[in-house]
């Protein structure tokens, strides 16, 4: 008689709504709250228009929340996004989608933040410079140890983490809102026409359509979650209840944290400021203020870090299940349970990155493709459902109106990003298309019986 053969190898179901939450938090929240609102206030010009872009933006990135949530809910894969554009719209799209997060867009997001953590720690800490990039590839190597052992601690770290970079962001708040600060001083000589108020609804328009691109780009992230759908313990209750809290929480916070820097800084202090969570501290605490923000943007960009090397290497793990990546990434680790080969493939890429120094350069590239594959798998929907109905679990609220208005904010993004600078826009589509040639040897490969490790999925 015949030994059985052994059971597969599954993600295992550990991650619970807390920890789901968390990585949705995690996962928007970076160093952008801290460095990134003043573009947004010298867009529009008066702190008025200036929530009310972080408002607008909110509205757009919660109905996205809420496209990704019917999404996992009816598919809870690991890989998110690469499932559904690979079962609407068939395995190219998919694949170009994993191979500009494999590229440039996550690994090159992770050498950048892995970086700005090092650059802040390091100033923290007093050390030399020359200890930045030795320190941003020891921290990536850390996380990708912590993440290689399992789910279950790296979801640990990323909780804490997301703790404390809310902790971070509530004392900036408070101090904000309730401290007392010196007057603002006045805006330096020529700022105006940085921070030129709009005069009719025509202007009003057009400044707050220039100012949703950094807005929507701070709020995104949410997305991958939808990565480790596979690893909760009930992903079509829990994970649209995460992305959904996850979303409107961190509005909730962005909102708050601008209306501190312009209670601190004004509209006009906020758009001349280059870190405006410093500055803010700063009028209220004084250099003490500065370190303390500083440590908050450390313990940020970490968490951050830890989420995309959670989540990211799913997606290569399931391109290489479909036979169109390296074979040995398809396969989860017998006891841990993780794709540790895509852990491994991922942050040894990234590492690479950040020691050339190049990722800055490639993410201006192709930052904007990010945001055709958010709209092209939201999109999915409109073909998801006349097949398959709506199915049992979540529902986007408004359908097709909510999926429609998300869609066209992505075609915003995108073509807002290749009008503004349409040199980077023909490189990052020129590196999109070195995944053309890629894609066709792993088909051609396939198609010659290269074996093909297919990993069954716990669907359970």
């Amino acid at each position: 008689m015949p030994e059985p053969s052994p059971r597969p190898v599954t993600y295992a179901r550990r991650l619970g709504l807390f920890s789901a939450t968390m990585a949705v938090i995690g996962g928007i929240i970076g160093s952008g709250v801290f460095l990134g609102p003043e573009v947004v206030a010298a867009r529009v010009g008066s702190a008025t228009l200036t929530l009310a872009a972080w408002i607008v933006g909110g509205v757009i990135a919660l109905a996205g929340a809420f496209c990704f949530a019917e999404l996992g809910a009816r598919q809870p894969r690991a890989g998110g996004g690469y499932v559904y554009l690979r079962d609407a719209f068939g395995a190219f799209p998919a694949f170009l989608y994993g191979w500009a997060l494999l590229l440039v867009i996550a690994t090159g997001a992770t050498a950048a933040v892995a970086v700005t953590f090092a650059h802040y720690a390091v100033a923290l800490l007093g050390w030399s410079g020359r200890a930045t990039l030795p320190l941003a590839v020891g921290a990536i190597a850390l996380l990708s140890a912590v993440n290689y052992v399992g789910v279950k601690p790296a979801a640990v770290t990323q909780n804490v983490f997301t703790l404390l970079k809310l902790a971070a962001l509530a004392g900036l708040i408070a101090a904000g809102l309730s401290g007392t600060a010196p007057p603002a001083p006045a805006a330096p000589s020529g700022l105006g026409a940085v921070a030129r108020v709009p005069r009719d609804a025509w202007a009003v328009g057009a400044a707050l359509g220039g100012a949703l691109v950094p807005v929507l780009f701070a709020y995104g992230g949410w997305q991958q979650t939808n990565f480790i759908a596979e690893e909760l313990v009930a992903p079509e209750r829990d994970l649209p209840r995460a992305l959904v809290a996850g979303v409107l929480g961190v509005v909730v916070v962005y909102l708050a944290a601008n209306l501190a820097y312009l209670r601190l800084l004004g509209a006009v202090g906020l758009a001349a400021s280059a870190a405006p969570a410093a500055d803010a501290m700063a009028r209220v605490l004084g250099s003490a203020g500065t370190r303390l923000i500083s440590a908050g943007i450390a313990v940020s960009t970490f968490g951050f870090l830890n989420l995309v090397i959670l989540v990211t290497p799913r997606v290569f793990q399931a391109m290489a299940a479909d036979g169109v990546f390296f074979p040995q990434l398809a396969r989860l680790h017998a006891s841990h349970r993780t794709p540790t080969g895509a852990i491994l493939f991922m942050g040894g890429w990234s590492s690479l990155l950040a020691l050339s120094g190049t990722y800055a350069q490639l993410l201006d590239y192709v930052v904007f493709g990010d945001w055709i594959f958010f709209g092209l798998t939201a999109a999915t929907l409109f073909r998801g459902r006349p097949r398959a109905g709506p199915g049992p679990g979540f529902r986007v609220p408004l359908y097709p109106w909510t999926p429609a208005l998300f869609v066209l904010a992505a075609g915003y993004v995108v073509a807002s990003s290749v009008r503004a600078n349409p040199g980077n826009a023909a490189i990052g589509s020129g590196l999109l298309a070195l995944g053309v040639p890629v894609y066709r040897y792993w088909r051609a490969r396939r198609r010659d019986g290269a074996a093909r490790p297919g990993i069954p999925r716990d669907t359970s």
